[in-house]
């Protein structure tokens, strides 16, 4: 029998214990990936940390890309695009497989599926053990959206594609399908905003302005097509006298910005999960705006928000959890298209053996980065 190594969650904070697992028979409609990159998203960080529950024992990891090893007897040789696939080739998936016919996937939420199978987020069975990308192999489950990669695109523009790309470009669907000359604020700049800052300045956005913290990462939304990047503080300064239109019938300080987008943002994403740029965001709206959440993945406080504010300003709140299929194949394109036009490579800092993920994890030393990639390819 052939095993396959896997870094297993067990559900103690910080740990990951390195295990053999058999290689599964392939039923009928199933196909068998070798993994050769799995990116480590902060949805990972936030499940090994604790503060995020996952089922458990569980193989984290959905940024992946994998070859080919195996297809079962009656599994689809055809990725989503319509290309062929074999085995050799390099591909990627859809973080969730999905049915097709359940009441959530015939209403557009294929990502909600009711019988779903979600990778690097699944507890493991017998025979079902590989279900992420900590692992030599990955066991694809029938409604798998397989997309077949250009080798001459590097891992480390393509891991992500699966989760943090694919996500952008659902989250630029939730604004509207118009982004020519629009005006947006992107909230955080971690591997989500430097690549919804791409994203839009690729599809016609005239203002991109990245809201973060540190001094390092607003520097690098600039590189990756934000018009300005600002901290926090910024936004609440009161060097301009006259509140502006957006703010009209509210408390709420004139942003510091506000002589660039007088009338407020066309739209505006928040990818940190913070309560606080929540609370900072809303205000930021022009009438009729769009505000987009996407960070808030794991518990936070409540936020304050005052219906008459959006009912009077017209605004539209959505939430972006996942993606479908259609916007895996629109990430795989953008970053086929762009990624020397923008440093997506230089944002995986380091990778690391599959061996050496226990190790690293136990010692916090994951968190800063933008991103960490485990090479097993």
């Amino acid at each position: 029998m052939s095993y396959a190594q896997a870094a297993v969650f067990e559900g103690h904070p910080g740990q990951l214990v390195l295990k053999s697992i058999p290689l599964p028979l392939l039923r009928d409609d199933e196909i068998l990936v070798r993994v050769s990159g799995c990116t480590l998203c902060g949805s990972d960080l936030h499940s090994i940390d604790g503060r995020r529950a996952v089922p458990v024992p569980s193989v984290l990891g959905h940024e992946i890309v994998g070859e080919i090893a195996d297809f079962g007897r009656l599994a689809s040789r055809m990725d989503l695009s319509g290309q062929p696939i074999q085995v050799g080739d390099r591909v990627t998936w859809a973080i969730v497989a999905h049915c097709g016919s359940c009441f959530f996937c015939q209403r557009g939420l294929p990502q909600k599926c009711l019988r779903g199978v979600k990778y690097g987020h699944e507890a493991m069975r017998p025979g079902l053990e590989l279900r992420g990308g900590l692992a030599e192999y990955c066991l694809l489950a029938p409604g798998t959206s397989v997309i077949k990669l250009n080798r001459d695109v590097p891992l480390e523009v393509t891991c992500p594609a699966s989760c943090a790309t694919a996500t952008i470009a659902a989250a630029l669907d939730a604004i509207g399908d118009e982004l020519q000359s629009r005006n947006v604020c992107v909230f955080g700049a971690g591997m989500l905003g430097l690549t919804a800052c791409a994203m839009l300045r690729c599809r016609g956005a005239s203002e991109v302005v990245c809201v973060d913290p540190v001094a390092m990462r607003r520097e690098l939304a600039t590189s990756f097509g934000a018009t300005q990047a600002i901290a926090p503080e910024q936004l609440s300064s009161r060097d301009h006298a006259a509140e502006a239109p957006l703010n009209r019938g509210s408390s709420t300080p004139a942003p510091i910005i506000s002589n660039l987008v007088p009338f407020g943002f066309d739209a505006v994403i928040e990818l940190s999960g913070s309560v606080a740029a929540i609370e900072a965001a809303i205000p930021l709206l022009r009438i009729g705006g769009t505000l987009v959440l996407v960070g808030s993945v794991f518990p936070t406080p409540a936020v304050p928000v005052l219906p008459e504010q959006i009912v009077r300003r017209q605004l539209t709140l959505k939430g972006v959890h996942n993606y479908a299929p259609r916007h895996l194949l629109q990430a795989v394109e953008f970053l086929a298209t762009n990624h020397q036009r923008y440093p997506f490579a230089s944002l995986v800092s380091q990778w690391l053996p599959l061996a050496a993920v226990p190790e690293h994890f136990a010692a916090g030393a994951l968190k800063n980065s933008i991103r960490v990639g485990v090479k097993l390819g």
